[in-house]
Order: C-alpha cells, then structure tokens, then sequence
C-alpha cells in the first residue's frame, strides 16, 4: 500500500509532519507518489531541514521572508510545479550555528499558499528531532500551520526496548515526564502511546479539526506483536484516527493501516415470513440475535451498534448485559435502508468504516468478521465483502468515504445501491464458512446445520 493510501489523503489536504524519526522520509516519499500520480505537491518545513536533502526533490525553491514577498517566489513555484508535479519550499541555507541546514519557512505562509490552491496537498515537517527516532516537543515545538487539515505524529519503532536517554530519544526527560516514567528505563509501546497521544506530546498545538494518523516507521526493528499492540494502544485515544505502520524508506512502504470499524447488526425489521420475532428464535439455547451479537462482540470490531424496531423490548431484554449500544429506528417499517442510515447516523467521527451483520445470520463467525476487518485494514478498499466458493456473502463492509452515498438510499433494499455503484472497486476475501451465505427465513432452517 502506497503512503498517500494509507494516510488517505483528502483533496486540498495540508499535512503536517511531527515526532521523530523518519519525517524527511515520509514527506519525500509523499512527494514522489503524489506526483507520479499526476498531482501537484509542495514540500516544506517550518523548522529545517539538512541542506543536502533539498536534492531529494526535482525541484528546490528558496524563500527569503526578509527580503522578498510570497508572490516574489509564485512564479518560480508554479513553473516548478507544471513541470515536475513537486517542488520542496525552504527557507535560505544556513550559515553560522545552523550552518548545513536549509530553513524553514513562517506556518503563515503556509497558510497563504493553501489558500492559493497552486497544488492538491501541502507537506509539511514541523519539527526536528536530531534523528532519534522519538522525542517529545519543547515550549516552542512543534511549528503547526493554522491550515493543517491532516497531523501525522511520527515514531521509529527501533526505539522500543531501549533506554529512555539522550542516545535514543530527543529530549528524554520530557519524555519520562509525560509518560510518568524514570529517566533511563526500557522505551515500553505505553511509554510511545502515553507520549504521542498526550496534549503536549504528539497531539500538541494541533488544530481542533485535524484528522490524526500515527505513523510507525522502522517496522522490520520489532515484531508483529509489539507493532500492533502499540497500535491498538495508540488508538484507545479517540483522537487518533488511525495507525500506520510500514517502512517508508524502503520500496515496500506501507504494510498494514490499523483503525476502527464498527458493527452495525440490523435487527429491526417485523419478519411477517417466519411467523414470530425472527430476532428472537431459539437456537443452539440462544436467540438468533445473541448469536449474532456475540460473533460482533468476540470480533475485532472496535464498537457494535445493534438497530432495533419491530419486537424492540423484547430484543433488548434477549440482550441484556452485553456491551452494546442499542439504537431504535422508528422508522424501521420503510425498509432495511432505514437501519443503515439510523445505524451509520449513530457513529462517531473516528470510526472508520463500518460492516452489517443480519440478525437472521447466526452462522457467521467471529472469524469471518475479523477476515473482512484485517482486508479492509490491508487494502482500505472502500467496500469489502466474504466470499464463499465464488458467491458473494455477509457481512459487507463500508468505507466512511461512502457513508454520505449510503444515506441516500431508500426503500428495503439496504446499502446495495452503493455496493453495485462500487462493485469494480470491492476487494472480495474468501472464507471457508458457507454460513456467511446463509439467512434464516422459514423455522425449518433453523433444523439444518451448517453443513446441510
């Protein structure tokens, strides 16, 4: 997965670029996908960067705040643009103290540029970290522009395990401070977590309407385990939207994306065929909601949202205890697109996507859930769905990006609209259970087992 995919960037996006190490890595790798895509991208920094790599960019465009005005340059950027897609904006190259560094450029005129539209993504780096691969801010970092609509708080994961010193971290005893540890001891995935998603550390000086994606770089340094497990961490913080992790100086890039999807059981509907509250049938000594309901919970799902209507007091009491959130619809006479709407209507912002398992499909598993979560988390197609020897089954998993498109539907015909508008661009996992194709609609079904 290309970065630009995995950081799912918006048009008109600014990024700003924080934490430790990697951050010059990323906002050139940024540079080179966007552009090889067609798209025009500035470079830049508000703090500075080495002088040796304004040559990672084709083009390199120096700004001079005291002398010159920010239409003095414009021409210079928007020849740089037309003819190679990307140009990196600094500052002068630095003599004196900071000798060997380019500078950085004022966040207002980032700012100004943004609001220029010359291009479809600003990225910026807005602070420095003397290439350790973690650091918390001082007073005066990190250097955010007002217009920064996306922050990627970065962290080379070749810090865990080491000790909390000056040798691995920039600015340990900050560090220790915010994660409430001694100076010295082991980096810990909480020591990381605490830090980057604290107030002063990796969310700091950050505007209230910018998403945030985490970075890990260096994933090859530690093991699968300890990678997502400081993922899963970093996303106990509602803040954080979502968790990168590759390696983006290497060509493989990006491995995984972890981030929230939801549950959204849809259990609102009369069942006049059955002959009695469907949701509420007997099966294996539970309901064929619970089941349901239990296969959402056990799964990696990160919240489930059960929509009821028809039978809606019973349906809680068959639920009663489990950590759901319960949504009526009122509406839930008009059609199954009701509940889709009520249910995705009940998400929060930081969820990412969502999937809809059918009150009258008890013979999907927690399993089959979780193969449908981990290809969304690969891919980030926009619609994901099991496939049980070529036949397409349930669950369905929905990008957020379609979410506006899903609460246009109407009538008893759920979100499949939007899957057959999205068809060509759905990523299909196969899965060996044939219960992801299986619905109950008749009592008999329910004396069939799953391999009838």
């Amino acid at each position: 997965m290309k970065l630009s995919q995995a950081l799912q960037l918006q048009p008109a996006e600014v990024v700003a670029l924080v934490g430790g190490g990697g951050k010059s890595s990323a906002m050139f790798r940024l540079g080179e996908e966007l552009a090889l895509a067609g798209q025009r991208v500035l470079l830049t920094t508000t703090t500075r960067i080495a002088a040796e790599q304004t040559a990672w960019s084709p083009a390199h465009v120096t700004f001079d705040s005291a002398r010159q005005t920010l239409s003095g340059c414009l021409p210079q950027l928007e020849s740089a643009l037309e003819r190679h897609g990307q140009v990196l904006l600094t500052g002068p190259i630095a003599i004196g103290e900071s000798q060997g560094k380019a500078l950085g450029v004022h966040p207002e005129v980032v700012d100004r540029l943004a609001a220029l539209n010359l291009c479809q993504a600003i990225i910026v780096e807005a602070d420095g970290s003397k290439k350790r691969p973690f650091k918390a801010p001082a007073p005066y970092e990190p250097v955010i522009p007002g217009s920064t609509s996306l922050a990627v708080p970065v962290v080379g994961l070749d810090v865990l395990g080491q000790p909390l010193t000056e040798v691995h971290v920039h600015r340990p005893e900050q560090v220790a401070r915010l994660a409430q540890v001694s100076p010295g001891e082991p980096v810990t995935a909480d020591v990381v977590a605490r830090v980057i998603a604290h107030a002063d550390g990796g969310l700091k000086g950050l505007p209230a309407t910018a998403r945030v994606v985490a970075l890990l770089n260096k994933l090859d340094a530690v093991s699968p385990d300890e990678a997502r497990t400081l993922a899963r961490l970093l996303l106990e913080e509602s803040r954080i939207y979502a968790v990168v992790a590759g390696s983006v100086g290497k060509p493989a890039g990006v491995a995984w994306v972890e981030n929230r999807v939801a549950a959204v059981v849809l259990a609102a509907g009369q069942a006049s065929r059955f002959g009695a509250p469907k949701q509420l049938a007997l099966w294996q000594s539970k309901s064929l909601l619970a089941h349901v309901v239990d296969a959402a919970l056990a799964s990696r799902a990160a919240r489930v949202i059960v929509v009821l209507g028809a039978h809606a007091d019973a349906c809680r009491e068959a639920l009663a205890g489990r950590p759901v959130e319960i949504i009526f619809n009122p509406d839930w006479a008009a059609g199954q697109s009701t509940s889709v709407k009520a249910g995705l209507t009940a998400l929060p912002g930081h969820i990412s996507a969502a999937l809809f398992p059918l009150a009258d499909q008890p013979f999907v598993t927690a399993a089959d859930i979780d193969a449908v979560i981990s290809t969304y988390q690969r891919t980030l197609a926009p619609i994901v769905w099991p496939e049980y020897e070529g036949q397409r089954g349930n669950p369905v998993l929905f990008d957020r990006r379609l979410f506006p498109e899903m609460m246009q539907v109407t009538g008893d015909t759920g979100a499949r609209p939007v899957l057959q508008a999205h068809r060509a661009e759905a990523e299909r996992v196969v899965v060996a259970n044939a219960g992801v194709l299986r619905d109950v609609d008749t009592p008999g079904d329910l004396r069939l087992t799953i391999d009838d």
